[in-house]
């Protein structure tokens, strides 16, 4: 309250001794000036993929498969032209109980869920115990076919699907929470999309990718998004549970305290009107 009737003072004592031409030039650059200062954030901070004009487009690449972790939820399906002959590896469930008290099985093959143990292993029918972490879809899929052929006289399709792929992405963007993949694939600029894009808050080339391998090791990796060279990196494809963690910049530091920025502005406006008054009276 006493910087408004401060300012108010200095206004008063401004107009009755400056020229109102003279008011009005200073009135429009004090505007000017403030505006300047809340527009002071970097641009070259802003964009993503700034040297994108610089990356080797030839290069190729090969295509991110995602390999099985232990505690990952997986369907295993396996199909032929003859269904009765698939049922011994295909996880089925008793129905609902019939009227007349019966129970049959199901003869369909039905998508209940293999909990990849610590151990890397999944308690496969027929099969036993499969060792199957590190491997992508495609392996644990060739790795099944290869086993189970000399059951089917024509070769069965095994369907291998991951039924918790998410990742998490959390701090200076729109909107933070646990992302769910259906495709099995996602790239940062992807999760980033999915959370809603980073605030203007946020630090482009401040973003953590956390990371727990299939060994139980963890990893902190930062990650530029400025840099277009981040395609390339092999963490531009995210794994299963990966966590990203925007970092907020020194802009949304500063605005935390909200009444420490008021009294500043406030001291900082009156100290400049008073200089800006003993100088024109001067002239």
């Amino acid at each position: 309250m006493k910087y408004g009737k401060y300012i108010l003072t200095l206004q008063h004592n401004m107009n009755s001794c400056i020229h109102p031409d003279c008011m009005k030039n200073f009135k429009l650059l004090l505007l000017s000036g403030l505006i300047a200062l809340a527009s002071c954030t970097s641009y070259k901070k802003v964009p993503y993929l700034q040297n994108s004009a610089e990356i080797d487009t030839t290069v190729v690449s090969e295509f991110y498969d995602a390999r099985i972790q232990p505690k990952d939820m997986l369907t295993i399906t396996v199909s032929s032209e003859k269904p009765e002959a698939a049922i011994p590896f295909n996880l089925t469930v008793p129905t609902a109980m019939s009227a007349t008290g019966s129970r049959s099985l199901s003869s369909q093959p039905v998508l209940q869920t293999y909990l990849v143990g610590n151990d890397g292993c999944i308690d496969f029918p027929t099969l036993g115990k499969l060792q199957i972490a590190g491997m992508t879809k495609g392996e644990v899929e060739e790795m099944i076919k290869e086993r189970i052929k000399s059951n089917f006289t024509t070769e069965p399709i095994v369907t291998v699907r991951m039924a918790n792929y998410k990742v998490t992405v959390l701090g200076e963007v729109n909107s933070p929470g646990v992302k769910t993949i259906a495709n099995e694939k996602v790239n940062i600029l992807e999760a980033v999309a999915m959370a809603g894009d980073l605030t203007i808050f946020g630090e482009r080339d401040g973003v953590k990718l956390i990371r727990e391998n299939a060994d139980g090791t963890k990893k902190i990796v930062p990650i530029d998004l400025n840099d277009a060279n981040i395609i390339y990196s092999p963490y531009y494809y995210l794994q299963q549970n990966d966590i990203l963690y925007v970092e907020p910049n020194k802009a949304k530091a500063r605005n935390s305290d909200v009444s420490g920025m008021t009294s500043m502005w406030f001291s900082a406006t009156s100290l400049l009107m008073a200089v800006i008054t003993f100088v024109l009276n001067l002239l």
